[in-house]
């Protein structure tokens, strides 16, 4: 099978930002995307930057294609700014974490559509219970062949994105006692979760063929990995990081998801070796970040030497600052370490949850705060 990648002569960005809607009072989730994007029709610059989503609680702020990192993350901020008033109208919050702390699955509405009712129809109970929340990020890739090398280089870092984004500790009423229960709900939809790693993009398209041939999927865009190739688009596409609730923080994570793939694929263009770990580690890394977020102790190469999450970023901050200098993205890769000092989400929703003695709507409440206060 043959797949054309669109390549991008220069490493442009696109970032797709997921939000939950809750009701402004109960702070429980709210099926309402529809009245939201037709009230905001005649009011958004550019309505085609909100999209819906799988289920009717949720929707999707998307940039166009930026060159830098503080112009896609200006389009959000704009988006954003102009999306909330019309939410306020309506008696609506934007909610920016992982899950929902309290909200029922059993009673979210499905956005009309063949294609989500495809879904459904073939995962039933865990596409069902769905209630997440993420950040994509797109980055272009220049030559085609480069591609998978990239994303299996990539894959070595991928606990240090699901660390500092993490944000979904509470799942039903429940602390679940993870960092990011969400990555790890994901994953058991079929064609989610890890990628394989390939190191030629014929392997990928042998494998998008089996999978189309089988009936696993019904196109590319289907495959639902965490890191993932969009061939249209001519983009390797980060599906790690949790929701965020902050711009700041937003600005942080994008600007590392930029930093890393350039880099990466500077030094596979320069015969560099690339540290690529066994799967299992792969997983494992996922694991621990998923289970102990900024306390993981990650696993960095195929001799299993391993070390704190957060004294490993130190140097990766400082490895990237050369990369981050010529992509225009030092201040907000700087965010990263902000992230670090004063806590990920998952932490400060457990502080809310603790101060109040498990007073769910208050925690709701906090990330809702967040988001407005960094508007």
């Amino acid at each position: 099978m043959h797949i054309d990648f669109h390549a991008s002569p220069e490493p442009t960005l696109g970032v797709e930002w997921e939000l939950a809607l809750v009701d402004a009072s109960s702070r429980d989730l709210r099926n309402d995307a529809d009245d939201l994007l037709a009230a905001a029709h005649g009011t958004l610059t550019t309505p085609e930057r909100v999209h819906r989503e799988l289920l009717r609680n949720t929707v999707e702020l998307v940039t166009g294609v930026h060159h830098t990192v503080g112009a896609a993350v200006a389009e959000l901020r704009r988006t954003l700014g102009e999306l909330v008033p019309v939410a306020d109208g309506l008696g609506l919050d934007l909610y920016g974490g992982g899950t929902h702390p309290f909200a029922s699955w059993t009673t979210q509405q499905l956005t009309a559509g063949h294609r989500y009712e495809e879904l459904i129809n073939r995962t039933q109970w865990w596409g069902r219970q769905m209630l997440i929340w993420g950040v994509h990020v797109h980055v272009g890739m220049p030559r085609v062949e480069r591609v998978m090398p990239v994303l299996a280089g990539l894959l070595t870092h991928y606990p240090h994105l699901q660390a500092l984004s993490a944000s979904s500790p509470i799942w039903a009423g429940v602390d679940t006692g993870y960092a990011s229960n969400r990555a790890l709900m994901f994953q058991q939809l079929p064609t989610a979760g890890l990628p394989f790693t390939f190191q030629h993009w014929s392997e990928f398209e042998a494998f998008a063929g089996d999978q189309l041939t089988t009936g696993v999927v019904d196109g590319v865009d289907e495959i639902r990995w965490d890191l993932r190739p969009a061939p249209h688009l001519g983009t390797l596409e980060n599906r790690v990081c949790d929701g965020v609730s902050t711009l700041p923080e937003l600005a942080a994570l994008v600007a590392l998801c930029h930093c890393l793939v350039v880099d990466l694929d500077e030094r596979v263009a320069r015969g560099e070796h690339v540290e690529v770990l066994p799967p299992w580690h792969v997983q494992e890394n996922k694991w621990r970040a998923a289970r102990y977020g900024l306390d993981a102790i990650v696993i960095l190469d195929a001799a299993s030497t391993e070390r704190l999450v957060t004294d490993d970023l130190v140097d990766l901050l400082h490895r990237l600052a050369p990369v981050a200098e010529r992509l225009g993205c030092t201040d907000e890769l700087s965010g990263v370490e902000s992230i670090v000092r004063d806590g990920a989400s998952y932490q400060r929703q457990r502080a809310v949850a603790e101060r109040t003695r498990g007073d769910l709507p208050a925690v709701v409440e906090s990330v809702v705060r967040e988001l407005r206060a960094s508007l």
